[in-house]
Formats: structure tokens, C-alpha cells, sequence
């Protein structure tokens, strides 16, 4: 390198230490946060279903529990979409003699699995009222399927009668108690699960000519890979299907086996990658934003010394590779420090997400091997080079800054604005996810178009204060008023933080607590049931005296096929089946089309009235879904409601749902009764796939995005008052007081707060105020108590960084 670039990096770099020192603090942060997020992705992606009760098979012959669709979008190259299934998809019993017959096959083992409910007075368990707190149930097998993990007996013995079983240890029983109508005569190695003999397994199973899995064992000396490929043949040969949708069988080895277990585990895994991607894209945007704002002041401030290198002999290009140079020191430190952050920013991300009850999946193991710790060294390259990026652009025309911002700067603003408020009016005219991409998108746009437009927007402001300052605030007002006027630029760096970290706070708890609120006032106005009764059915409830309505309530799910913007989506979603003849003062969907008593007929549905809109569906149309079990069906709409937040975008028939769950039992039993109010019955919900996680880890990354953006609040003050020393110097050498100073000080930091509160909730009210009408069709809502603390976080923070930065009466800089 040119011996004049180093001299004038190193020289610059020692002169504007303080200057760099708020660009280091942050590239730290956002190399930190980036990275966090990657070890986060990649623990993710690596992530698997566990494998317990089938670690001692070689492979596993199960049903496809991932269904696919595949669009050719607008000509282009085929794109295809997968989604997983949350229902067991069973197999023909016939796999079973398949498989026993391929060479190196010990043993096929057919797998029946059912649920085991604990009856009054066993185990502690037993019917309560409370529907948070219902009898236990433990997962039931056959006890020659307990081979297959292998858990063997630690004390009693096998089950000979079908009255007897088995249990695994966690379950914390022993030899002569009683569970599920069961006696204990044996207690074996392994996690709470029952075990009885292979007749009651395939009985209670329920499914005659069909199993759940086969464990294959290996016998002596044949390699994995080996059988694998025998069975795999055997199967194609065979052409055995699934018995839902008729798929191929699937031969699972490895880590794969899990996916047979924990059928909840890969959908689950997909969705906590899909949101880590999203935020990761936001917090680039916001770090892009960060970073472009303070380095462009940095270099603003030294535009004279700029000119002056020029003017003396240096180059254009030694100028920007001087300060090239100096960013890539000061970045390249910053970032690695950062990288060393980010490991145990993910390490406490990762344990708040274990630790939430349901964050994590059951049975969904987050693997972080010791070479994934080398991705933050990855994000901190990737952050000096967005560092030196921002550089090259901003110094690219040296001996043209003190011109001051262009007009391609002002379209280019003003295009970002309308394309905001564009995007924002899309926003209205979708629903659920496609509102809140629109609603996104608008964010980002209006933020990125205030941002560019930071000094007339200032100085717009300025001029509309101009009078109110001059005439009350004195001396102080008149000096503010005329430093802003001729500083717009310097202000307007000032105010694209403050109304960035306003707009995303806003944004970001606001869009949570309105769809919150908006799905909780449905629940209340749907659940009409004086009584709630978990572990029985609405059969035996309404023999009950005193009961004269009530209705199962069974859980799953169903995947939705649609093109957005020509390419393929599934999106699965929950959906709740019910007793169209017991609906009657227990559930209350709010129907505005149509009749939910045509639930009572086969292949019927009733439909969420924004999802109606979407899918042009009424009374009469058809729908056509797969069901939690993969199955496809057609399936006619016989109403449409309007509760859809609360109760899901689908009523299905129990007797229409259940043949397509894993466990047909229904979650509860709403009932109404004659008996006055009775207890106070917790509203019906939906449980929203992966809600848990998403919570646990959007509250960490609008936290570590809060604490960034302030950072850059205070980082460019700082900035500014490293670049006001000879102004201050000279205001107090022509007479200006301490006082007069702070009170100017104090006039501008008030000016920054109200201006930038304002267009931080102008920005963030306009996407919001469209994502809630289209997604509640109402208002967008924030609890008075959060919206304090913004505004109150903001203006600590503002005071703290103009005083902080400038000390007037003390020495400056």
C-alpha cells in the first residue's frame, strides 16, 4: 500500500479517536447481535428430532409425514413448497412381512402406539373441572415395540393378560399399582410410557391392518447403509403405500428415525427457521441503517480536512483509500470483539427458549457443534465489509461534501416515502401473514425514506419552531433556532436514529399486542360454556344432570395450498373440530353466512370469514385442504363466521376430524348447564403453531434491536458533539454563559425528542394502522404503560446524549 495512504490513515485515526469510537461501539453491537443470530440459524438448521424409543433400530419404515406442492411460476424455473404434518400417517400391517424377509433382518417389530389416560383415583390423575389441569396421559405400546429402544424390565415381569402392562420408569410407579385400567406387573428402563401386550396394542390402536412404524433390527454384522438399501428395495418392489394420501413409504436411519416419534418436532423446526431468517433480515436492514448514518456523519464532520488534504496535493483516490483504511481497523476490531460476544448473546438466547414452557417442541433437539462457533467470525467479515461499503460510498467523491446532500438523495427519499405509504395501502387489502409482510415492508421503506431525507425534514421543522423558539426561549431559543437552520444536515443525522428506534418499538410491540388482544376479546365473546370437563367426551357429559348442551373440542391441524406472487406456499394451520348439535349456548363462532348445523354432513367445513375472502369461498363452495394426516379433501362450506382469531380458520366435525388425528380424544368438553354460571370456563383458543418460540425469541431480538438502535442514538450525539467543540469554545468566548448554553442544549434535545417521537409514530402508524384493519379490523392498540416507556426511553436517552456529548461550562471534546 501507498506509505502516504498508511500515514494519513494512522494520523486521522489517532486525530478523531473520539469520533471512531462511537462507529466501534456500533459495529460491535450489530457484529455481535448478527452473529448471535447465526449461531441461532445454524444450531436451527442442524436441529433434529430426538431418537429415543427407536435408538436401537437400524431403520425405521414409516409413513411420509411431509407433504410437497410444485408450480412452474410464470414460466420460470419449478419452485416447490413442503410443509409437515402434525397426524401419525399410518402404514399397511403388510410392511411388516416385507421387511421380516429381507436379508439381514433380525427382527421387524410393528409399532401400535395410543394414548393412556389415567382414571380417578390412579396415579394422582383423574376428571377435574379445570381445563388447564387435566387427568395425565402417557404415551402406550406394545411391549415387544420396547425392544427397539431397547428398554428392558429392571423389576416384575412381561404382560401376559391384556389387563396388565408394563411402565417405563419416569412414570414413578410400581409392580401392583394402577394406571390407565391397567395393574403394573413389571417396571422397565426409559421415559414415562406404558407397555401392554401386543393384542390390547393393536386394539386400543384402533386401526385394523394398520401400524404405526416397523423398527427393523440388524442382525449380526450387516452395516446400516447395507440393510437401508435392502429394505429401501424391498419396499419399491413391494409397492407398498401410506395408508392416508397413498405416498411411498419412507426407510429412516440416523437422526432421521426422530422424525417417526416426535411428529411435531420438524414442522416446529421449520418455523423457528423461517422466523430467525425473517428477524436476521431486519436486524441487516437496521445495522445497514445504523451503520450508514454514523459513518456518514463521521465523514461529514471532516469534510474541511478532506478539502484541505486535497487542496495540498492528495488524491482523490489516497483520500478514499485513507479513510478505507481506517475503517477497516477500527471495524475489523470492533467486529471480532462483537464475534466474541455473540456466543454468549445466543448462549442466553438459547437457554430463555429451553427454559419457556413449550418454546421448544417436544422432542426437537437443538445441536450446536463446536465448529458452528465459527460463524460470528463469518457475520464480523461480513459487518467490516458493510462498514467499508458505507465508507466507499460516502467517500467516494471527495471535494464535493461541502456541497451538502443532492437532489438524487431528495427523489430518492421522496420515492422510498411512496412506495411506504403504497405498500402500507397493500397492507389493507390483504390478510394474516400477507398483511404483516405488506405492513413490514412499509416500515422499512418510510423509515429508509425519512432517513434520507433527515435534513429538509429537520429543517422543515426548524422553520415551523423557528418563532416559538426565538420568542420564548430567549437568547437560548434564538441560538438553537439559528444553529438548526444552518446545521439542518448535522440535525437530520441527529433524528434518523431516534425515529428509527421510535418507529421499530412501536411497530414491533404494537402488532403483537393488537392481534393479542384483538384474538382474546373473540375467545371471550365465543366461549359462551358455563362448564369445562377434561378426560371424558360430550357423550358421557350430557348424561350428566342439569347439562343441556356440549360439545368436543379436538385439536389438529390442516395444510392450505395457494400461489403468493406465482410461487408455491402451504401453510398449515390449526383448526378445531366440534359437535355441530351441541354448539348451542357452549361455542359461539359469530356466523355470519350459513348454518353450522350443516356440520352434521360428510365432507363439510365452516370457514373464517377474512379466509373466506381470500379463498372466494361462501356457503356452498368448496374448499379443498389436506388434513393433519395428509389426506386430501374437497370439502364443502356450510358457513362462514367471523371468531376465526379465537377458534381458527376452519370448524371442522369432530366425527369428519378425528378419523385423520393421531388421538381422537377430544382436549375438552364445553358444556352448558342449569346450574347458574358455574366456574369461570378458560376461553377457547387455537394453540398458533410455534407461538411460544416466536415470543421467547422476538422479545430477545426487539430487546438486543432496542438497545442497537439507542446505541446509535447515542453514538451519533456523540458524534455531533465531537464535531460542536469550536462552536461551543467560541459561543462562550463572545459571551455566552453555562447557563444559556445548557438551556440551547436543552432546547434542542426537546426538539429532537418531539420531532422525532412524532415522525417515528407517523412512520410506524401508517403500516400498523393497515396490518390490524385487515388482520382485526380494528384500530392498532399498545398498552398506555409501554407507550410511556418508548417515549420515556427515548428522551433519557436523547438528554443524555446531547449533555453527555457537549458539557457545556466544562471543557468540550
Amino acid at each position: 500500500m501507498n506509505p502516504a495512504v498508511r500515514l494519513l490513515a494512522a494520523r486521522s485515526l489517532r486525530t478523531h479517536r473520539r469520533a471512531w469510537a462511537a462507529v466501534f461501539a456500533a459495529v460491535a453491537v450489530t457484529s455481535a447481535l448478527l452473529g448471535a443470530l447465526a449461531l441461532a440459524l445454524g444450531s436451527t438448521a442442524l436441529g433434529h428430532a430426538r431418537v429415543e424409543r427407536y435408538a436401537g433400530a437400524a431403520v425405521v419404515v414409516a409413513g411420509d409425514h411431509e407433504v410437497s406442492r410444485t408450480t412452474d411460476p410464470w414460466g420460470g424455473e419449478p419452485q416447490t413448497a413442503t410443509a409437515g404434518l402434525t397426524e401419525r400417517v399410518r402404514i399397511p400391517e403388510a410392511a411388516v412381512g416385507v421387511v421380516r424377509a429381507v436379508p439381514g433382518v433380525r427382527a421387524a417389530v410393528p409399532d401400535h402406539t395410543f394414548v393412556v389416560r389415567e382414571r380417578a383415583g390412579e396415579g394422582g390423575g383423574g376428571g377435574v373441572t379445570d381445563p388447564d389441569a387435566g387427568p395425565r396421559t402417557h404415551p402406550g405400546r406394545s411391549w415387544a415395540a420396547a425392544a427397539l429402544a431397547p428398554y428392558a424390565l429392571t423389576e416384575g415381569r412381561a404382560p401376559r393378560r391384556d389387563d396388565e402392562a408394563v411402565v417405563g420408569a419416569g412414570l414413578g410407579l410400581g409392580t401392583g399399582d394402577r394406571t390407565g385400567g391397567y395393574r403394573v406387573v413389571g417396571v422397565a428402563g426409559g421415559p414415562a410410557a406404558v407397555y401392554v401386550t401386543e393384542a390390547e396394542a393393536r386394539k386400543r390402536a384402533g386401526r385394523p391392518g394398520q401400524v404405526d412404524a416397523v423398527g427393523v433390527l440388524a442382525a449380526p454384522g450387516v452395516p446400516v447403509d447395507t440393510l437401508h438399501a435392502r429394505v429401501r428395495a424391498a419396499l419399491d418392489t413391494a409397492g407398498l403405500k401410506d395408508t392416508a394420501s397413498g405416498r411411498p413409504l419412507r426407510a429412516l436411519t440416523g437422526d432421521g428415525r426422530g422424525d417417526a416419534e416426535h411428529l411435531g418436532a420438524p414442522p416446529a423446526r421449520s418455523e423457528l427457521l423461517e422466523l430467525l431468517a425473517a428477524v436476521s433480515g431486519t436486524v441487516l436492514l437496521v445495522s445497514v441503517l445504523v451503520l450508514a448514518s454514523l459513518v456518514a456523519q463521521a465523514l461529514q464532520q471532516r469534510a474541511a480536512e478532506r478539502e484541505l488534504l486535497l487542496a495540498v496535493g492528495a488524491t482523490p483516490r489516497q483520500v478514499r483509500a485513507a479513510t478505507g483504511r481506517e475503517v477497516v481497523r477500527v471495524a475489523g476490531a470492533a467486529a471480532l470483539l462483537g464475534a466474541l460476544g455473540a456466543v454468549p448473546a445466543f448462549l442466553a438466547l438459547w437457554e430463555a427458549v429451553r427454559a419457556r414452557p413449550g418454546a421448544v417442541a417436544e422432542g426437537l433437539e437443538l445441536v450446536t457443534p463446536a465448529w458452528l462457533f465459527a460463524a460470528p467470525l463469518v457475520t464480523a467479515l461480513l459487518v467490516t465489509g458493510l462498514a467499508r461499503l458505507v465508507v466507499a460510498l460516502g467517500a467516494g467523491r471527495p471535494g464535493r461534501a461541502a456541497h451538502g446532500p443532492g437532489r438524487v438523495r431528495r427523489v430518492a427519499g421522496f420515492v422510498l416515502l411512496v412506495l411506504g405509504v403504497g405498500s402500507a395501502g397493500t397492507a389493507t387489502l390483504q390478510s394474516g401473514e400477507a398483511a404483516g409482510a405488506a405492513a413490514g415492508a412499509a416500515t422499512v421503506t418510510l423509515v429508509s425514506g425519512c432517513a434520507l431525507l433527515g435534513p429538509w425534514i429537520a429543517g422543515a421543522a426548524m422553520r415551523l419552531l423557528d418563532r416559538p423558539f426565538r420568542l420564548l426561549g430567549g437568547a437560548p431559543g434564538r441560538l438553537a433556532a439559528a444553529g438548526a437552520v444552518a446545521r439542518s444536515r448535522r440535525l437530520g443525522a441527529a433524528l434518523t436514529p431516534v425515529v428509527l428506534v421510535t418507529a421499530f418499538a412501536l411497530v414491533q410491540l404494537t402488532a403483537g399486542t393488537t392481534a393479542q388482544r384483538a384474538a382474546d376479546a373473540q375467545a371471550r365473546e365465543a366461549t359462551t360454556a358455563n362448564l369445562a370437563v377434561s378426560g371424558t367426551t360430550a357423550e358421557e357429559v350430557r348424561r350428566r344432570p342439569g347439562v343441556t348442551a356440549a360439545t368436543d373440542v379436538l385439536r389438529s391441524t390442516v395444510v392450505l395450498a395457494r400461489d403468493e406472487a406465482g410461487s408455491p406456499r402451504l401453510d398449515r394451520l390449526p383448526v378445531l373440530g366440534v359437535d355441530p348439535d351441541g354448539l348451542e349456548g357452549v361455542l359461539d363462532p359469530g356466523v355470519v353466512a350459513g348454518d353450522l348445523a350443516g356440520l352434521a354432513g360428510p365432507g363439510t367445513v365452516a370457514v373464517g370469514a377474512d379466509r373466506a375472502d381470500s379463498l372466494d369461498a361462501r356457503p356452498g363452495s368448496t374448499v379443498r385442504l389436506r388434513l393433519g394426516d395428509g389426506v386430501e379433501k374437497d370439502l364443502r362450506v356450510v358457513a362462514v363466521y367471523e371468531r376465526s382469531l379465537a377458534l381458527g380458520e376452519f370448524l371442522f366435525p369432530k366425527a369428519g376430524l378425528a378419523p385423520h388425528t393421531t388421538d381422537p380424544h377430544p382436549a375438552r368438553v364445553l358444556a352448558r348447564t342449569t346450574e347458574g354460571p358455574g366456574r369461570a370456563v378458560a376461553p377457547e383458543r387455537v394453540a398458533l403453531p410455534g407461538a411460544a418460540s416466536q415470543a421467547v425469541v422476538a422479545a430477545g431480538v426487539v430487546g438486543a434491536i432496542g438497545a442497537l438502535t439507542l446505541l446509535s442514538v447515542l453514538s451519533t450525539l456523540a458524534l455531533i458533539g465531537a464535531g460542536r467543540r469550536r462552536e461551543l469554545e467560541l459561543l462562550r468566548q463572545v459571551g455566552a454563559s453555562a447557563g444559556q448554553l445548557r438551556r440551547m442544549l436543552g432546547l434542542e434535545a426537546g426538539f429532537l425528542i418531539a420531532v422525532g417521537l412524532l415522525l417515528g409514530l407517523v412512520v410506524a402508524a401508517l403500516p400498523l394502522t393497515a396490518f390490524s384493519w385487515a388482520h382485526t379490523g380494528g384500530l392498532p392498540y399498545l398498552p398506555p404503560v409501554q407507550a410511556a416507556l418508548i417515549a420515556g426511553t427515548v428522551a433519557a436517552t436523547v438528554t443524555a446524549g446531547v449533555f453527555g456529548s457537549h458539557r457545556p461550562g466544562g471543557r468540550t471534546g
